[in-house]
């Protein structure tokens, strides 16, 4: 069997929830994702103006949360993918990020129907890496990050059908 470089294996960086609302929609899906990750959750404001939602540049329009601990992300990830019956588009999967919606959170296995925040959804952002992205982001002797060490689509399905059993659907139009 031939080695594998260890700076070419592949893992998660982060996932991101988020969920787009304003006024009472917001403070209902701040705790929506209070609920669901027990953390902190960051109001976002908006930058543009469009009218027809009601959203005009400083007024909050959404809110996020990111996880970075790979002992959380493991299992949150399992329940989401639960809540999709394990599948996935292609559509859904870009270089270095996968991302989907849940419709309901009620569907994610161990999450009850809370009255106070009535049926929402929020979509979750995977974003993988490779060793060395670091070199990239530091402030100090910044490196060099080449295009080839991005990680593929077919990588980041290759990775979710090993590690969590995710199935890709390729839909044709």
């Amino acid at each position: 069997m031939e080695k594998q470089n260890p700076m070419r294996t592949i893992e998660i960086e982060k996932i991101v929830l988020n969920c787009g609302a304003i006024d009472d929609k917001l403070d209902k899906s701040v705790k929506l994702l209070e609920m669901i990750t027990k953390r902190k959750v960051y109001k976002i404001k908006a930058t543009k103006r469009i009218p027809a939602f009601g959203i005009s540049p400083g007024k909050f329009a959404g809110c996020k949360v990111t996880i970075r601990d790979k002992e959380e992300i493991s299992p949150l990830l399992k329940r989401f993918f639960a809540a999709l019956d394990n599948t996935l588009s292609k559509k859904q999967i870009a270089e270095n990020s996968a991302d989907f919606g849940v419709h309901e959170y009620i569907e994610v296995p161990g999450l009850e129907y809370e009255r106070d925040i009535g049926i929402l959804g929020f979509e979750v952002s995977i974003v993988f890496k490779r060793k060395g992205k670091r070199v990239k982001m530091k402030k100090i002797k910044r490196g060099k990050y080449p295009k080839k060490q991005n990680v593929t689509p077919d990588e980041i399905i290759e990775y979710l059908t090993k590690n969590y059993g995710v199935e890709i659907i390729w839909l044709k139009l």
